[in-house]
């Protein structure tokens, strides 16, 4: 039995026009991301049968390839939620009048102004070589937030971060609507930001901390 489900769309394929279009988001959600759930659930079955059999010849590729396709599990589930339609709220900046006031000032203590932190995620998202993501994220050791460029799915990340609001910056999933232009794509992505979402994961991050880290 399957481990791991794609999980369906908070929004119907038409809802974030005109910053993502409806073909992309059908084929990001439903090929893609469907992708990565079945590619972790394959390895997990190989794994199995490499313990089974004792054949440990593959053990390095399978491992890879399981925290490859977890995290773009991981990253697409959530990423469809920290989108909304700016007709129903998303995008602008975290203010206090939204209810959203503790992640607001977090990032103004993390990066010294929402201006600050919308321009660093904005950079990281738009130069990453090849395939990844622009993260921000909660890092329980110094209580802060910081911003991660993560390539692939899972690399150059810092251990024990909680990712709170992702872009995505591969190409399929923007491609079929701007082309060439990551950068473009990236400045339109704040259109569409669902902050109660981020906000949501950012207390529930803080949260978690005590069993995350166990040692002082």
């Amino acid at each position: 039995m399957a481990i791991y489900t794609l999980p369906e769309l908070p929004y119907d394929y038409a809802a974030l026009e005109p910053v993502i279009n409806p073909q992309i988001i059908e084929l990001h959600h439903d090929k893609h991301h469907a992708a990565y759930v079945k590619g972790a659930n394959d390895t997990l079955e190989q794994l199995e049968e490499a313990r089974d059999k004792e054949t440990w010849g593959a053990i390095n590729g399978l491992e890879k390839n399981l925290a490859f396709h977890l995290s773009g599990h991981i990253l697409h589930s959530i990423y469809w939620h920290n989108m909304n339609s700016p007709k129903d709220g998303g995008g602008g900046e975290p203010l206090a009048a939204d209810g959203v006031g503790e992640l607001a000032d977090a990032i103004t203590e993390s990066f010294g102004s929402f201006a600050k932190f919308k321009a660093q995620l904005t950079k990281a998202s738009a130069t990453t070589q090849g395939s990844g993501w622009g993260v921000l994220a909660y890092e329980p050791l110094s209580g802060r937030l910081i911003v991660e460029q993560v390539y692939d799915h899972q690399g150059n990340v810092g251990q024990g971060s909680t990712p709170i609001l992702v872009f995505d910056a591969w190409e399929h999933a923007f491609y079929l609507q701007y082309k060439n232009q990551k950068v473009d794509f990236i400045e339109a992505m704040w259109q569409v930001v669902n902050w109660q979402d981020v906000a949501k994961r950012y207390e529930a991050a803080k949260q978690r901390v005590n069993s995350l880290l166990l040692a002082p």
